[in-house]
């Protein structure tokens, strides 16, 4: 089964934490604070690889971590920066945070290597917080934290024109007539279970055809494979409609267009908008001596703005006619190509996410305050609050995570207290 979609993890590195050290050598009985710096965390990157069409990798493996920085050492030794985790993709493949369907990234055009998430800072070491009053400092800063975002993963196809219709018009034979495309052809539903995409060479300039598989009633609302695959006309920016006129398979053509044009309107309303061309195919095959099909396709659509070509793609008859005709639209369109703009940029909406805390006003003690929090006790633990400086330190920590904010928020009045893990501090600003 062609893989065009998948859910999956991942994680930038942490940041080394800094490290507490003193130089001890001979004769020199009270060396001074030599704790290097933590490593950086490494980052998620995301890359377009040619070689690549699906999305098959993501199948089997869910979560994709980068390398953590390693913690700094002795003798101002810096800890070594965490591997980059690099995660190759097909070109066209939008990244979309999984809960809220926003995009984060559009992996095609110019785009083809984005950092997803950046590493976490190294932090620093001892060795940068001496100063005269206080030679001696028996804190570091921790490594800023990992982050973590459950991403979604979405292939869109890249063509110029799509073709669209009903299963068994002849999609796959235009194709497969027209370009240097090899498709396979049968005679059942749901032939095609992927897009097949071909290059269109002619006089002027080609273009990319994907042969999208075909559409039923109530695609647009995932019935039967449409849902699957609606997703890969997003990007084309004209559209032909093929559709069997000599009704081999009993169906109207006239009905076949309004229904697909239903499902564009339903799936994307921008979709139904965009230039459409009809292709009245099996000409070859049509032995009515009623009323002539192609006409009453064109004494329908034409008045709308739709062309309608005659042709047969098996004799290739009237394909050199379409296929110019959609050359032309091609150079009057705009020529930028359609890439999806980022709605959700991890670097504003995961700050502090991986850093929970809580800050609440005492119910047993007037006046009160109580703040927890992992990343604050741990911080407490590095932290040397006799000193004027460690305490500054600690407070600065305090105020970049936004706990003074909240403690204002709740009321807080200078001289009130605020309890945090056995230790207890008065407020003022």
């Amino acid at each position: 089964m062609f893989a065009d979609r998948a859910r999956i993890i991942i994680r930038s590195g942490k940041g080394g934490d800094g490290h507490v050290s003193f130089r001890r050598e001979l004769y020199v009985p009270d060396g001074g604070p030599d704790g290097g710096d933590g490593g950086k965390g490494g980052d998620v990157i995301f890359e377009v690889d040619e070689g690549l069409n699906t999305l098959i990798d993501f199948r089997h493996r869910r979560k994709f971590s980068a390398q953590d920085g390693q913690e700094g050492g002795k003798r101002r030794c810096h800890g070594s920066n965490g591997a980059d985790i690099v995660l190759k993709v097909p070109e066209g493949t939008v990244i979309k945070e999984a809960e809220s369907g926003q995009v984060i990234a559009d992996m095609s055009g110019e785009n083809r290597r984005q950092v997803i998430l950046k590493g976490g800072r190294g932090g620093n070491g001892n060795m940068h917080y001496a100063t005269s009053t206080m030679q001696a400092p028996k804190y570091a800063q921790p490594g800023q934290d990992a982050k973590e975002l459950e991403v979604f993963l979405e292939l869109k196809v890249i063509a110029d024109v799509g073709l669209v219709g009903f299963p068994n018009v002849g999609k796959s034979t235009l194709l497969s007539r027209v370009t240097n495309a090899n498709p396979k052809i049968a005679n059942y539903h749901f032939t095609t279970l992927s897009p097949n995409l071909g290059v269109v060479d002619m006089e002027g300039g080609g273009f990319v055809i994907a042969d999208i598989p075909g559409l039923i009633e109530g695609a647009s609302e995932g019935v039967g494979l449409g849902h699957e695959f609606l997703r890969h006309i997003e990007r084309t920016k004209v559209m032909i409609h093929i559709v069997d006129a000599a009704s081999v398979e009993g169906r109207d053509p006239v009905e076949d267009i309004q229904k697909i044009n239903a499902e564009l309107e339903a799936y994307n309303a921008d979709l139904a908008k965009r230039p459409q061309v009809i292709a009245a195919n099996k000409i070859d095959a049509i032995y009515t001596e009623d009323e002539d099909p192609v006409q009453r396709l064109r004494d329908v659509f034409e008045p709308q703005g739709i062309p309608v070509f005659a042709i047969s793609a098996v004799s290739g008859q009237g394909l050199k006619e379409l296929l110019y005709h959609v050359q032309k639209m091609l150079r009057e369109l705009p020529q930028e190509k359609i890439v999806f703009e980022q709605e959700y940029d991890p670097e504003v909406r995961l700050v502090g996410v991986n850093l929970p805390f809580t800050v609440e006003k005492s119910e047993e003690e007037e006046n009160t305050y109580i703040v927890e929090g992992p990343r604050i006790e741990k911080m407490l633990g590095y932290t040397n609050l006799e000193s004027e400086k460690g305490f500054q330190f600690f407070q600065n920590f305090m105020k970049e995570l936004g706990i003074l904010d909240q403690l204002e928020e709740l009321g807080i009045q200078e001289g009130d207290t605020v309890r945090m893990y056995g230790l207890q501090f008065d407020y003022y600003k």
